[in-house]
């Protein structure tokens, strides 16, 4: 994996609106007691439009006094007070970045130019204000495959992932996944053995998962990369993993759901999401053995999968439409609409 000098040549110089954003939506410069909570979607999403109303960008909250702050976002943050506090920490920012640097990990904000723009336009609001990332960042912005399904699967779903990943990675096309065991492990191995790439959704921290050894390797070998909206040395919980399961469809071009359960469990929440939004063409494995859920998707839209090949999204009818465009959202996100 690439030192820390590396990390920082390839990342650039970190930009005031990029500062701003990690202060206020993340906890890596957070002193030890402090309660202060760090912004999601929803929240930075507010603070944002506040920001390009008055014509600013995120970079222009640095410094500010809590009486200037109040007044520029009135209730779109919890206190005034706790968010200059926030914003005041960037000298324990930068220490704390340096530190990941050492580890490979970097921070990639909305105001950065490497920030995956299927993310800004599939999600909008909903896309997270900064992701952590180890390994290829090129990956970031590569489509893929996603490939998805239930932690426990048989003999026959283990095989359709792992058949489908390879077929992606022989047509050249990364597999997107959540890193989970079952479908998601399976079918990452399958495509690194098939000489592919891979990119990893993590529903936690990246800080454990890089030290696996068999994850190093990828990552060393420029073949993968990990990605989380969540701090590094966050513990997985099961709203996290919820949280996480747009991003797997949004990053991705094409999506395959191995197996699912019906009307129950991660796999059935993101790919009922995922069909809603209408992020990307999504195909269910068919087969006489394949569980009720599979079933359930067919019928609310999803298209069948017959055999185990990655589908190409460019042979695909849309069944429907995105319900709207975000990227207005995007330049509000950096003050750049003029009619904000």
């Amino acid at each position: 994996m690439m030192d820390a000098m590396d990390a920082m040549d390839a990342i650039g110089p970190m930009s005031d609106d990029a500062r701003a954003i990690l202060l206020l939506c993340t906890s890596v410069a957070a002193g030890r007691g402090d309660d202060a909570r760090p912004l999601g979607p929803a929240g930075w999403a507010k603070v944002a439009a506040q920001v390009a109303r008055a014509g600013l960008a995120p970079g222009s909250l640095l410094g500010l006094d809590e009486a200037a702050l109040a007044q520029l976002l009135g209730d779109a943050v919890p206190s005034a007070e706790a968010a200059v506090r926030q914003l005041a920490r960037t000298g324990q920012l930068a220490i704390e970045l340096d530190r990941l640097a050492m580890r490979g990990i970097s921070a990639v904000t909305l105001a950065d130019d490497a920030y995956p723009w299927r993310l800004r336009d599939r999600l909008g609001p909903k896309a997270p204000p900064v992701l952590f990332t180890a390994g290829e960042r090129s990956l970031l912005n590569a489509g893929g495959v996603a490939i998805v399904g239930s932690r426990d699967i048989d003999a026959a779903g283990e095989s359709f992932a792992a058949d489908v990943a390879s077929s992606a990675a022989r047509a050249g096309r990364a597999v997107v996944s959540g890193g989970a065991r079952g479908v998601d492990q399976t079918a990452m191995r399958a495509a690194l053995a098939a000489g592919g790439t891979v990119l990893g959704l993590l529903p936690e921290g990246i800080e454990r998962r890089i030290r696996e050894p068999e994850t190093r390797e990828a990552l060393t070998d420029g073949l993968a990369l990990l990605a989380s909206p969540y701090n590094p040395g966050a513990g997985f919980t099961a709203g996290a993993a919820m949280g996480r399961n747009k991003l797997i469809y949004a990053l991705a071009d094409v999506a395959v759901i191995v197996a699912s359960a019906a009307r129950t469990g991660g796999t059935w929440s993101g790919a009922e999401e995922a069909l809603k939004a209408a992020w990307v063409p999504v195909f269910v494995r068919q087969a006489d053995d394949a569980p009720e859920g599979n079933r359930l998707l067919l019928r609310m839209g999803a298209h069948p999968l017959n055999a185990p090949e990655a589908p190409d999204p460019a042979t695909v009818t849309p069944s429907r439409q995105a319900a709207e465009p975000a990227a207005p959202f995007v330049q509000a996100t950096l003050g750049l609409d003029d009619n904000a």
